[in-house]
C-alpha cells in the first residue's frame, strides 16, 4: 500500500446541461463515489486524495461516508486548469507515497484489476498509463485539408489512471512549474523531462462522463456486467 492516488473532479461539467456530472448516478451510484470505489479496492492504493470544486467538498466528504470509502483522506479546492487541482492535491499526498495515480473523477467504469496492472507496469517503466488502440482511421487535418494519415497500429486513445513514481512525477512537475508550461495530460509533463510511458492496454468500458448521452452509454455497460 504505497500508491497516492489524486483523484480529479474539479471541472465545470459545461457539456452537461448544467448537471454536475460528479453526481450524476450511474447504477444508482454518483459518478464520482464508482470511481472512489475502484481505488477503494485496490490492495496498492494507501490513501484517496479528491480534488473539486469549493462548493463540492462537503458534499463529497459526506458521500464517501455513505459508501464506507475508507481510504479518503481528504478532499480539497482545484485550481483554474487541470495541472493545477492535481498540483493542489499532491500536497496533500503522505510522506510514505512512493507511488502517484491521477485520475478523472469522471471515469467510474475503471476496474480495480486495470488500476493495479497500470501501478505495476509504472513500477517498472517509472510511468505508465491505461488506454486503448484506436478503432477508427484517423486524419490530421490543417485548415480544412487532410495532411496525414498516421498509422492505426501506433495510436491509442489515452485514458486514466496515469501512474508515476513519486521521484519523476515531482521532477516533473518542478520543470513544467520552472517553465511556466500547463499540461492538460500527465504523461505530456512526464514526457517532457525525457520519461518513457508506458501504454498499459485496458478496456473501452473505461469511459469518460462528458455529456448526458455518455450516462446512458454507461448505464448500458452496467447493464451488461449485471450492474457491477
Amino acid at each position: 500500500m504505497d500508491t497516492s492516488v489524486i483523484i480529479v473532479a474539479a471541472g465545470s461539467s459545461t457539456r452537461m446541461q448544467g448537471t454536475n456530472k460528479q453526481l450524476a448516478e450511474v447504477g444508482g451510484i454518483p459518478v464520482i463515489v464508482r470511481s472512489m470505489l475502484a481505488f477503494e479496492k485496490c490492495e496498492s492504493v494507501s490513501e484517496i486524495i479528491v480534488v473539486t470544486r469549493e462548493e463540492s467538498i462537503e458534499t463529497f466528504k459526506a458521500l464517501a461516508a455513505e459508501y464506507s470509502v475508507s481510504k479518503l483522506s481528504c478532499v480539497v479546492p482545484g485550481g483554474s486548469t487541470r495541472q493545477e487541482s492535481v498540483i493542489n492535491g499532491l500536497r496533500r499526498i503522505s510522506d510514505s507515497t512512493s507511488m502517484i495515480a491521477v485520475h478523472d473523477g469522471a471515469r467510474p467504469l475503471v476496474t480495480p484489476e486495470n488500476i493495479e496492472r497500470t501501478i505495476a507496469d509504472a513500477r517498472v517503466f517509472s510511468g505508465a498509463v491505461l488506454g486503448v488502440p484506436v478503432k477508427d482511421t484517423i486524419k490530421v487535418v490543417s485548415d480544412g485539408l487532410i495532411t496525414d494519415t498516421p498509422p492505426r497500429s501506433s495510436l491509442y486513445i489515452t485514458q486514466t489512471p496515469q501512474v508515476f513514481k513519486r521521484s519523476v512525477y515531482m521532477r516533473a512537475v518542478e520543470f513544467s512549474q520552472r517553465n511556466y508550461l500547463d499540461f492538460t495530460d500527465d504523461c505530456q509533463m512526464a514526457e517532457a523531462i525525457g520519461v518513457k510511458v508506458c501504454m498499459t492496454t485496458g478496456d473501452y468500458k473505461n469511459i469518460k462522463i462528458t455529456t448526458p448521452e455518455d450516462i446512458a452509454v454507461a448505464e448500458a455497460i452496467l447493464g451488461e456486467q449485471g450492474g457491477n
